[in-house]
């Protein structure tokens, strides 16, 4: 089979040519149609990630067809349309599991193509507890990033706290805070994007947006609290001033949504004890929340704004989203 793998840390993308998998128990072999590229893929690519091992093949928002169910898989067969995504799969009996929290599972070894080999490749294996079923009004291309951009936006949302109604800010415009715009209207919040410039005014409300705020001009504390203050505040841009900026400007009770990786994040806690305030990261979530999505997106019409490229212009399109100028989240096409 044709794969894109990164042979050894801080190594390029390379095309190459890989023996096809054969699924071992609980495992199904998915011939792989799309693969959104992510910018968690550089921790493969840089070997940032720890214990991760070369060579291996990145992503991790992956959407193709069962091709073979190996042995002990229930419930899924060769023809079914599947996404995987970043989390691998879960063991289902340690505490964690038996308390309903699979995405804390003791146990887990599979990180979708980090730990495991991806979705570069025409072919992958991944674990029946990792899938997800795709709708068949979603095409490959529309689906992958859902199952990464998406349900990681999607899946913080809808646990915020917030209630239809309320206000709750989408902090960034990018891969993932384009969809968490058109998740929050279509959920029924008072939705507030912000972003830098006012050009980015009318694509905001193009999604949904109620209200935008040009974070280059307004102190957006201030604006949130015009409004009311925000019942949540969904931080998507990787900008640790821009993230604490939105922390005074949430209401009583209100949270800071973290979805967006920063090294440091300077917090007042007077302003938290205050208001009872809260700063909380989210993991994205497990299969069946992907599959959540999915089908929200099927129903709602939300759609992720792609690139699209075929396998052999994989370490362009790898870097064309490193460098922030992929619109909004690029993809491979690996075969229909």
């Amino acid at each position: 089979m044709r794969a894109v793998q990164v042979s050894c840390a801080g190594g390029p993308l390379e095309l190459v040519e890989r023996e096809i998998p054969e699924p071992g128990p609980g495992l199904v072999r998915i011939k792989v149609q799309a693969c959104g590229i992510c910018h968690s893929d550089s921790l493969v690519q840089e070997g940032a990630f720890p214990g991760v091992e070369h060579p291996r093949i990145p992503g991790h928002e992956v959407m193709g067809v069962i091709d073979i169910a190996g042995p002990g898989v229930n419930g899924w067969a060769a023809g079914d349309r599947v996404g995987v995504g970043w989390n691998g799969g879960y063991c289902g009996y340690c505490d964690f599991c038996r308390r309903g929290d699979y995405f804390a599972c003791r146990n887990a070894t599979r990180v979708t193509g980090v730990t495991c080999d991806g979705g570069y490749a025409e072919y992958m294996l991944a674990s029946a507890s990792a899938l997800a079923r795709v709708p068949d009004e979603l095409s490959p291309a529309e689906a992958a990033p859902l199952l990464c951009a998406g349900v990681t936006t999607f899946n913080c949302l809808r646990h915020c706290g917030a209630q239809p109604g309320d206000t709750v800010a989408i902090l960034g415009l990018g891969g993932l805070g384009h969809l968490g715009v058109q998740f929050a209207a279509r959920m029924g919040f008072r939705t507030v994007a912000i972003a830098r410039g006012a050009d980015k005014d009318p694509f905001a409300r193009k999604l949904g947006a109620a209200e935008y705020i040009d974070s280059t001009v307004q102190d957006v504390a201030q604006s949130l609290r015009s409004m009311g203050g925000a019942k949540a505040v969904l931080a998507t841009a990787t900008n640790a001033h821009a993230m604490a900026s939105t922390i005074s400007g949430l209401a009583p009770n209100g949270t800071l949504m973290i979805i967006g990786a920063v090294p440091t994040l300077e917090v007042s806690p007077l302003t938290l004890l205050s208001g009872r305030r809260a700063v909380k990261g989210w993991y994205s979530g497990t299969s069946i929340d992907s599959q959540d999505t999915l089908e929200f997106c099927r129903l709602t019409g939300v759609r992720s704004l792609n690139e699209v490229y075929p396998l052999s212009r994989a370490s362009e399109a790898y870097e064309r989203m490193m460098k922030g100028e992929a619109r909004f989240r690029a993809v491979l096409s690996v075969s229909e």
